[in-house]
């Protein structure tokens, strides 16, 4: 049983009014647990068959869905391991719907890690246009630059970088900005013991100011008829409505507009959504706004210099890949990034990856990297072995083992699990010598 702090319950009450008794129903039972599936990797028949438990549609995302209180070890499936999907809670699913990302888009994720709203993000541009992941925690943002390559994201940036900084430098450069802000977390309580011990009204009270800062700087990055969008994962009103409220009131230029969506309720703000237990989800707010003024600012392109070793780079790509690297490539030290065909000027914003890297020089020769096959579709390989998810092969490779191998796959081979790759080794004489990398592997 959840003991509940008695300030918090009289807010919702006040709230809630005749639906509190249901809301604190709610809360006694088990938190809901949801994937989402990765269509950059992988479709919806592919993963169904591979997972040991079965899927139930949400309403938060077309490719959301709810999974057993009971299903174990979901982070060491081969199709996890693989990118095919990624855990999360359902209604977090819901701003990103409401963002309504399309190819081409250039999309900034101002708060991102651990990156659930990112790879949801990515998937929905499908390869096209740019997504921008920040986070301002540096050891978070190596978790969020872990899971865009997992997931095989190719057209990304990610950086460490304050709001304001980050949103100053790339002025009028976005057509759509999430701010999915740091907030009290009471839509967590039940699946984070952590918020509910730290939560104070005094907590609210000063996520809200920060809240409000965040929003102020996202609105520089925002391009004339760009979209804003702001979520939590609270139900404070002093967070939710009353941060929008402010907003608008000092950006007359931007203006609020109906989320568009059919899932939760309206909020206090009717344009707006909410989300409590009782419609599916652990507990967001959704706002969206658009801007009606123009932007005179607009960050200068990015022109990478040539690699000095950029021969050794091609050769590399050619061993791996059926076709010819045609995209931008640039040395960083001794590491290869494959970038995104456009890019905004870089220095200055604490940029940690641009792109996808391709490999690492070591002495006179090139290895490539975990990310170059985890972005590949087998079909682009030269030399691909493809296992059955449910394979002594597959738990024997996702453990680090040496393995047999077709003696006609030789060099760099990528690893498949039931069409999707999940990583590579390198074969000769029978046998494939594994890189799958030491952090990453079941135990």
């Amino acid at each position: 049983m959840i003991e509940l702090p008695q300030s918090f319950k009289n807010k919702m009450e006040s709230m809630l009014g005749g639906e509190y008794p249901a809301f604190l129903n709610d809360y006694q039972k088990p938190y809901y647990r949801g994937i989402r599936l990765n269509t950059l990797k992988c479709g919806e028949r592919t993963l169904k068959a591979s997972l040991p438990f079965s899927l139930e549609p949400t309403p938060f995302s077309p490719v959301s869905y709810y999974i057993p209180q009971d299903a174990q070890k979901v982070g060491s499936l081969p199709m996890h391991h693989a990118g095919a999907f990624y855990s999360q809670e359902p209604s977090a699913a819901s701003a990103v719907t409401a963002l309504n990302p399309v190819p081409g888009d250039r999309v900034l994720d101002l708060c991102a890690a651990p990156g659930g709203k990112s790879t949801q993000i990515a998937a929905l541009l499908q390869g096209s246009g740019l997504l921008w992941s920040n986070e301002i925690v540096r050891s978070r943002a190596n978790v969020l630059l872990s899971n865009l390559e997992r997931t095989g994201v190719r057209n990304a940036v990610v950086s460490s970088c304050h709001p304001e900084a980050l949103c100053s430098g790339l002025a009028g450069y976005f057509d759509k900005v999430l701010v999915d802000a740091p907030c009290s977390g009471e839509g967590m309580f039940r699946r984070d013991e952590q918020a509910l011990q730290d939560w104070s009204q005094e907590h609210v009270e000063a996520c809200a100011v920060r809240q409000l800062a965040i929003l102020r700087s996202a609105a520089h990055a925002l391009k004339e008829n760009g979209v804003l969008v702001y979520s939590t994962c609270t139900f404070s009103p002093e967070e939710n409505e009353e941060v929008v409220s402010a907003f608008l009131k000092e950006r007359g230029d931007f203006a609020l507009t109906d989320c568009g969506v059919p899932f939760g309720r309206p909020a206090f703000l009717p344009q707006a959504r909410r989300v409590f237990p009782m419609d599916g989800g652990e507990g967001h707010f959704v706002a969206v706004m658009r801007r009606i003024s123009g932007s005179s600012a607009y960050p200068a392109p990015y022109l990478p210099k040539k690699p000095s070793m950029m021969e050794m780079a091609e050769d590399l790509y050619r061993q791996v890949f059926k076709m010819e690297l045609s995209s931008p490539v640039e040395q960083v030290g001794e590491s290869f990034l494959i970038l995104p065909r456009e890019l905004p000027y870089l220095k200055g914003l604490g940029v940690i990856r641009a792109g996808v890297l391709l490999g690492e020089a070591k002495k006179n020769r090139m290895e490539p990297a975990h990310a170059l096959f985890m972005s590949a579709k087998p079909q682009e390989l030269n030399s691909v072995i493809d296992l059955p998810h449910d394979s002594e092969q597959i738990a024997a490779f996702l453990r680090g083992e040496e393995m047999e191998s077709d003696p006609r796959c030789h060099g760099f081979t990528g690893v498949a699990v039931d069409g999707v790759l999940t990583g590579f080794g390198k074969c000769s004489g029978g046998r494939l010598k594994n890189r799958y990398p030491k952090g990453l592997r079941n135990h």
